[in-house]
């Protein structure tokens, strides 16, 4: 872990991967107390943000003695979303995979995802835990616009569209889940820490 001052009273957490951001943001949380009124904390893709902070320096020279315990696999609430396997690239998928169409469902439902941070569009969580050789590249073309619900791949990554929008991601399935709903609270479905099984509807 690197700590870094931003500005005049926020500090950048590095790290090396995304589970070392999933272990440091529980820790975090855990020890808010500690952290002399912090305001936000908020994770990336190997990086956590703590803004409000009242002296940077002395808060990152005193977290970098932290020992930051890896995350228990069964620590987070768990979201369970029923999602149809008919995308529009799923048989690519399969393909790059070297499976069948029909496995890809199984590939995806035996995973538990993690929310690592969320970012792109309110609602959008990023989902870690694909195995990687699993992980895929982006489309060459983006689409001009992905439908809402689409369940969709990428790099090290799964994600839900929570609205129509244009992307770049495999899409692989599509759930009637809402994940985004600014009436709801919370408003967003998927929070980081949260894990996320998708199951095959009908199953």
């Amino acid at each position: 872990m690197r700590p870094l001052v931003v500005g005049t009273g926020a500090l950048l957490l590095e790290t090396d991967s995304a589970a070392e951001v999933a272990a440091l943001h529980a820790e975090l949380l855990r020890r808010r107390a500690e952290l002399g009124g912090v305001r936000d904390i908020v994770p990336a893709a190997r990086t956590v943000l703590l803004d409000g902070v009242a002296d940077p320096a002395a808060l990152g020279a005193r977290i970098a003695r932290w020992e930051v315990p890896a995350l228990a696999e069964s620590r987070g609430p768990l979201v369970r979303v029923p999602v149809r396997y008919d995308g529009p690239d799923l048989a690519e998928v399969a393909a790059l995979w070297g499976v069948a169409e029909d496995e890809v469902s199984a590939i995806v439902g035996g995973i538990v995802f993690r929310v690592a941070f969320c970012g792109f569009a309110p609602g959008f969580g990023y989902l870690t835990g694909l195995p990687a050789r699993f992980h895929l590249p982006r489309r060459a073309t983006p689409r001009t616009s992905v439908p809402a619900g689409s369940l969709a791949l990428a790099g090290e990554y799964a994600g839900v569209y929570p609205r129509s929008s244009p992307g770049g991601w495999q899409l692989i399935g599509s759930t009637d889940v809402v994940v985004w709903d600014p009436a709801r609270e919370p408003a967003a479905l998927f929070a980081p820490g949260v894990r996320v099984r998708f199951e095959e509807a009908g199953a």
